[in-house]
Order: C-alpha cells, then structure tokens, then sequence
C-alpha cells in the first residue's frame, strides 16, 4: 500500500513544533544555570516566595492583628516531625510586639533585634552552600498596619529551593512559551492555509480542465511565487500537450482521408476483374475502409468542439440509427428493430452518438451468424441499448497502454475503443452483458447528459 505524501501544513507544524520544543528546552536550561549558580538571586527569591505564603496567617481581629497559621502553613513551616534542619517563623508588628513565634532564645539570633524598625526586605547568610541556611524578613501591610514576617531556614528541610526554582521557570518561562508557541503554530497554520487557498482553486481547476480546449491553463493569480513557478511550468506543458494532440488529431484524420481515395480507386478497378482472387481483394480493401472510417471516427471524437454539445432527443436518434443501417444489416442476412420507452431531453453531441451506436450495431452484424436478431432500445430514462441474441463476445478486448483496446486475438479493437471515447466525453455509463451462446447487450447511461 502507498503511503500518501505528507501535507505541507503537517511538515511546516512538526518543525514548527520541534524547533519550538527545543527552544524552550534551551531557553529552560539557560535560565535553570543562571539561577542555580547565583545563590544569592536564589535565596532571595525563595524568601520571597516562603514569606509571601506565611503572610496568609496574618488577621485583624476586632481591630486587633493576630497571627493564626492554617493547616497547610503548619504542616509546611512548623510540623517538621524530625526532618533533618529546621525552619523557624516570627512575626511581630512595627512596635515590636510578636504575634507569632515557634523560635526559643537559641534561635533569636537568626533575626533582627526588636527593636530595629520594619525594613522592606533584609537577608542574611546563616552557613554558606546548598542546600540553604539563610534567613530574611518581609514587611506586609494589614488594614493600615505594617508587619514584618521573619523566617529562618537551616539546610532547607523542605526543599523550599527547588520549589522557588521550579515556581519561577514555571511563571516566568513554561507559560509564557507555551502561550507564545500555540500563537505561533496557529498563526503559522493560519498563513499556510492562506497561501495555499490559490493553490487549491489550482487544483479544482486542473480537475475541471477539458483535455480538447487548446487555451486551458491553470490560474496563477495570487499564487505564492514558489507556486506560481510550477504553475508556469505545467501551463507550458500544456500548451506542449495541446500542440501534440492537434498535431495527432490532424494525422489520424489526414491520412485516413488520403487513403480513402485511392482504396475506392483499387476497388472500381477489381470490380472489373472476374476472378475470385478479385473478390477476395474486394473483402480485404472493404476491411481496410472499415478501419479507416473507424480511424476517422475516432479522430472526429477527440477534436470536439465544447460548443457542439446541444439538447437532443436519444429516442429520435436511436430511431434514425436503425433506420439507416437497416440496409446494411438485412444485407448481412440479420434483421434489426427498434424500440422506444421514452426517453428525456439530454445534452449530447447528436453526431457522436449516432456514431457509437452505429458502432455496436455493425459489431453486432460483425460478429454473429445469419439470423441473428438485433434490438436497438431507446429508455425508459436516459439509457440506450444494442441487443443481440448472436452468440456472445468469446473474443472481448482487453485494454493496453500503447493501443488502446486490443483483442484476444491480437486485432485492435477501434469499434469498442469509439464507444468508449464517446461516452467518456459525454460522462455515460456503459454496462456489457455477455454470455456464449445468449447473445451479447451493450447498455449506454447518459444520466450525466440529462
């Protein structure tokens, strides 16, 4: 099984993506080293962090501030349950007072003196190295009132330094980047979709092009100019393939003109012989005219012109048909009908339909024995029909490349290939229904044409 191609707008995401993914990676890491090589950023950001949190216990009761740490505040600073290190918590207001403190004398020294006025943000270095000891204090603001959070940590029991690292690459890098690299793989689908809408209609008009109009071109307006090259390039292929069909168009239908004459010559001039060998030569040269005339059939049916198609009635031409090769059938020993179930107008070329019914009925007369039986059937609908009650098709053409229709036997089987083309350019189904000994129906569908 193939593998379809790739879309454009799939490959340009996926680099997209990946480009964008290590970018990120890259941009993550080199923020990641600035902060873990600079201790002092780290361990300010973490105090911030830490007290930023603690800050939450901080009430105003009845115009009194307290201090009353929930659940969550004591299980991460204060319930330790012998965790190696230690963290300690003060809080206390701009007089001096404390209102919260889980530190004994020991541990005093870690802080400013009570006395000392609320500063903004101080730090100070306990024992230098990872994991941290540092303490600091932050002032925050209660209804009016300012009050200085204090915390100290000793080797950083809870690992508040990883967390302050991972909370700021996750604020200040992973979402703004994710929000950036959706924008821009959006705004890249967007664009490419926008660039390749020309592209598109290029392709809705390719589907749409008629193989026998000489001026099809693709559109290249608004093309991108990537595009719009290979655009070029295929409407000078075109114009390339347009010249040759003209050019083979002309020689089927020239030659089979220019022999035409001379075969009509050769058979008035064996007419007059009587010899066997003669009428033997008349058959041959009647098989030569068949086959030019087939030729010609052909060639007319790939220069139609567009303009040729017209509302016809398929009952009316089915009905001419018959008539005018009744002749030839009754000559050949075989009798042909014609019936009618109605059928609806249909826009068709009259000629090349006439053409390819001609066609199965001579195929019919061709290949069957003396009294065979042959029904042309016009509807009910827009169908028509060749019947026979001969012996069937044992020698069904098979399709090639290089010819076309090429028989079992070797012959080439221009009859069917006729039928085939006509239909094609008027987009009818056809149906074969054939059997030895039961006779053989060719059935054409021109529900396209109605």
């Amino acid at each position: 099984m193939t593998r379809a191609n790739p879309s454009l707008i799939g490959i340009v995401a996926r680099r997209i993506i990946a480009f964008s993914l290590f970018a990120m990676l890259l941009q993550i890491g080199v923020v990641f080293a600035d902060y873990w090589f600079d201790d002092d950023k780290l361990s300010v950001m973490m105090l911030q962090q830490e007290m930023g949190q603690l800050s939450r216990g901080i009430t105003k009761n009845d115009g009194v501030l307290t201090y009353r740490p929930d659940h969550e505040l004591r299980e991460r600073y204060l319930d330790l349950h012998g965790a190696e290190g230690a963290i300690y918590v003060r809080v206390r207001t701009a007089s001096g007072s404390v209102l919260f403190s889980n530190c004994s004398t020991d541990c005093a020294a870690h802080f400013l003196p009570l006395s000392v006025n609320l500063p903004n943000f101080w730090k100070r270095l306990i024992a230098p190295g990872k994991p941290f000891s540092v303490a600091g204090g932050q002032s925050f603001e209660r209804d009016g009132e300012a009050v200085l959070v204090e915390l100290a940590i000793l080797k950083d029991p809870n690992g508040f330094m990883y967390s302050a690292l991972l909370h700021e690459m996750f604020d200040s890098m992973i979402v703004p980047m994710t929000l950036m690299f959706c924008l821009v793989i959006g705004a890249t689908i967007w664009s490419i979709r926008k660039a390749l809408k020309p592209v598109a209609m290029a392709v809705r008009a390719a589907d749409a092009l008629d193989p026998r109009d000489r001026d099809a071109r693709l559109p290249s307006a608004r093309m991108p100019q990537e595009v719009e090259r290979l655009v070029a390039a295929v409407n000078r292929l075109l114009m390339r393939v347009a010249d040759l069909i003209q050019s083979q168009k002309v020689f089927a239908s020239s030659i089979a003109h220019e022999i035409r004459t001379p075969v009509s010559i050769a058979k008035m001039e064996l007419s007059r012989i009587a010899d066997p060998r003669a009428r033997n030569a008349e058959r041959d040269l009647d098989a030569l005219t068949h086959i030019l005339e087939q030729l010609t059939a052909l060639a007319r049916a790939d220069a139609v012109d567009p303009a040729a198609y017209q509302r016809s009635s398929l009952s009316l031409i089915g009905a001419e048909v018959t008539q005018a090769t009744a002749p030839f059938v009754f000559d050949h020993e075989k009798s042909i009908e014609f019936v009618d179930h109605g059928t609806p107008p249909v826009t068709v070329i009259p000629a090349l339909v006439e053409n390819m019914l001609r066609n199965l009925i001579e195929n019919a007369v061709k290949h069957n024995l003396p009294g065979t039986r042959i029904v042309v059937t016009c509807g009910p609908g827009p169908l028509v029909a060749v019947e026979d009650d001969g012996k069937g098709l044992v020698d069904l053409p098979e399709h090639t490349e290089d010819l076309g229709y090429v028989k079992h036997s070797g012959q080439i089987g221009l009859g069917l290939r006729i039928v085939h083309r006509i239909a094609e350019l008027h987009k009818a189904k056809i149906a074969l229904d054939t059997a030895p000994g039961k006779g053989t129906r060719v059935a054409i569908d021109f529900a396209a044409a109605a």
